[in-house]
């Protein structure tokens, strides 16, 4: 059985509710055709009988009003019959006709044209279906009817134009004709200048029962599916383009990330466009790229810590072989060569275990004052900058000591070891003869309630590209800041898991002194 993948799922989707649109669509476009063709029927039947109009309107104005024609059936079957009224009226005076019979109307009026025939004598025009149907069911002053079992009366019919015509009055009254479902009916106005005095009303046909409604029906409905149909085609095949073409990406990023699980770190997936599946596309190609760098700077790094923790150990069993071998006696020289690759050794093993630990891991907090841990580690560092010729300008630190004493809430030694390994940073990538500026920056409650703390150095300066990799774990940058024995590369990066365990900030940039700058932020307790 095939996997069900996302895209099919949503190619599913909408195939099923495309389905259930063209049911719906169709069903209701076939109940609509059917229930409204009754009354697209009437409007036409109703808009073909303007004779009729014309008629009733010259009745009105014979009489002036609708009192001789309402609930005058007789009147009203003569007004429908027209000219044929006055054809039936001869032909019952004249004898010699009778033994014609009234299907033979034709000959009738060529015998006895009505008054309003053509003035060149010719036939009056042949009736129009209309008027044949509102033909009476009787005329019983003219002999030669056929009988009504031999020729039903097309008026009986339900559908009959006759069943279903009346005249309304201008306020839309009965005044005669059908009694029929005014709400539903077709309607034509009568007019009599410029004003409406009355209206024809006609009511749809109730039910499409002959064969050529049904015929008409089906192949209206025929249509309407092929259409649905048609439809639904093509929007299947375009929702599985879209389909695919939506979820090629997440395709891609599975495969992707599949690959830098099996270690290929330099696998990159196409970006294209702007919408969220490209940010998902770049977000996954920045990280595969950090993937990638932090792996080549582990790699590095460990070349270099292997560097670094065999240059003491080869110093150790330099000196240790020369005891044994008597070319050296062991003197307090001696002993302060080998305490001092002991001290490194413990300096690298100490940074190496700092940089593993969680930072909130053994963080004590109290309250403590960072100003003073920070004259403390410059005190102790004093010879080395004084030895080294890097001037230190402390002044904002000692005033702002003095003037307000700030507080937070943290853990003494480890902020003091962040200010050390800041000074043995600046001790170890300064050149000789440069110059170190700590500024402080004290903020209020309204102001951010924080204390910032400003470390600029002297050249060498930090390219541009390595500044937002500077507080990474491992790395080294290899500029002119680099040296021989410039540490570890995870001072920095201590720094920062330190104060970001204090819910501070540190940020490196270019320094106006040519150097680094590092900015240190922390909190403020409540009570500062």
């Amino acid at each position: 059985m095939p996997q069900l993948t996302l895209s099919r799922k949503i190619f599913l989707a909408l195939a099923a509710l495309l389905i259930v649109l063209l049911i719906s669509f169709a069903g209701l476009s076939i109940i609509a055709l059917q229930r409204g063709l009754g009354s697209y029927v009437a409007e036409i039947e109703i808009r073909r009988m303007d004779w009729l109009s014309q008629l009733v309107l010259k009745h009105y104005v014979a009489n002036g009003d609708w009192k001789n024609l309402r609930d005058n059936e007789e009147a009203w079957q003569r007004l429908q019959m027209g000219r044929f009224a006055n054809v039936l009226d001869s032909a019952a005076a004249n004898g010699d006709e009778r033994r014609l019979p009234p299907w033979y109307e034709y000959r009738a009026m060529r015998a006895a044209p009505p008054p309003d025939s053509p003035p060149d004598g010719g036939p009056p025009p042949m009736p129009s279906s209309a008027q044949l149907d509102l033909l009476p069911r009787r005329a019983p002053g003219i002999p030669g009817m056929p009988p009504p079992w031999l020729f039903p009366d097309p008026r009986g019919m339900h559908d009959s134009i006759f069943q279903r015509i009346a005249v309304l009055d201008a306020r839309g009254a009965r005044v005669v004709g059908a009694d029929i479902d005014l709400a539903n009916a077709a309607r034509m106005p009568i007019r009599h200048n410029k004003s409406v005095i009355g209206y024809l009303a006609l009511a749809p046909v109730q039910g499409l029962e002959s064969e050529a409604d049904r015929a008409f029906i089906a192949r209206q409905s025929g249509v309407i599916v092929l259409t649905g149909l048609c439809g639904l085609g093509f929007a299947l095949v375009l929702s599985w383009l879209l389909a695919r073409r939506w979820f090629r990406p997440i395709d891609e990023l599975t495969q992707a990330a599949q690959d830098v699980a099996r270690g290929r770190l330099s696998t990159r997936v196409a970006v294209q466009g702007s919408d969220e599946l490209a940010l998902l596309g770049k977000t996954f190609n920045d990280m595969a790229q950090r993937l990638d760098t932090v792996e080549a700077s582990r790699r590095a790094w460990l070349a270099d810590a292997a560097h670094e923790l065999r240059t003491p150990l080869a110093a150790m069993r330099a000196e240790i072989e020369a005891l044994q071998d008597g070319v050296r006696t062991f003197d307090e020289r001696t002993a302060l060569r080998l305490h001092r690759q002991v001290i490194r050794l413990g300096q690298l093993v100490d940074d190496l275990r700092s940089s593993m630990r969680e930072p909130q891991s053994d963080l004590l907090t109290a309250t403590v004052y960072p100003l003073s841990l920070l004259k403390e580690a410059l005190d102790h560092t004093r010879d080395r900058f004084a030895k080294r010729g890097i001037e230190v300008d402390r002044q904002a630190v000692d005033r702002i000591d003095t003037l307000s004493q700030p507080t937070v809430e943290g853990d003494a030694h480890r902020l003091h070891q962040v200010f050390m390994n800041l000074l043995e940073n600046t001790l170890a990538y300064t050149d000789e003869g440069g110059a170190l500026r700590i500024d402080v920056t004290v903020e209020g409650p309204w102001t951010g309630n924080c204390l910032t703390l400003l470390f600029d150095d002297s050249s060498p300066g930090v390219p541009d590209s390595e500044l937002p990799r500077l507080f990474d774990r491992l790395f080294r940058g290899e500029s002119s800041r680099s040296r021989e024995h410039g540490g570890s590369g995870l001072g920095l990066s201590i720094c920062r898991a330190t104060i970001e365990a204090h819910g501070g900030t540190i940020d490196a940039s270019a320094s106006p002194l040519g150097g680094l700058r590092v900015t240190l932020t922390l909190p403020l307790a409540a009570s500062s």
